[in-house]
């Protein structure tokens, strides 16, 4: 699995407008929507955040990866976000986010949805890439460094 099989430009957005938690989810799912990747946006909001209130997603070191199931959804769909600013997010470090990187899937995509998990962790591990994902300044040039690390 390749992070840009279910990345596309459209679904990378810097900055976001949206300055708390749960506005920056909502902002995320809308971006999705708009590129027509998300037939049901409330059902979508509601599985995302249903799944924030069990455990946050905000995993540290700046970043959070909120994920979801919607069976509407009839695949995977990524979208990434860089807030205007860092925010609080609950992140188990207690420090504020730098980054939003938001997957749904449908129930039905279990391993695939895991693998991407999966895939996006290994990606963000590194300390150079992450320092240049929160430098970004644009979404092409955000979108661009996911690029290249599959490359």
């Amino acid at each position: 699995m390749r992070i840009l099989d279910i990345l596309s430009p459209s679904s990378v957005k810097v900055p976001l407008h949206a300055t708390e938690k749960h506005a920056i989810l909502d902002e995320l799912v809308d971006l999705i929507t708009e590129s027509g990747l998300c037939p049901d946006p409330e059902g979508v909001k509601r599985a995302v955040w249903e799944r924030e209130t069990i455990r946050t997603t905000g995993i540290g070191m700046g970043l959070a990866i909120p994920h979801g199931k919607c069976a509407t959804v009839p695949g995977l769909v990524l979208a990434i976000g860089k807030p205007s600013t860092p925010i609080e997010f609950g992140s188990l470090d207690k420090k504020p986010v730098e980054l939003v990187i938001l997957l749904i899937s449908n129930p039905e995509k279990k391993d695939d949805h895991i693998q991407a998990l999966g895939k996006i962790s290994k990606i963000m591990t590194s300390p150079e890439f992450r320092q240049r994902a929160y430098a970004a300044t644009t979404a092409a040039e955000l979108y661009g460094l996911f690029r290249e690390a599959e490359s």
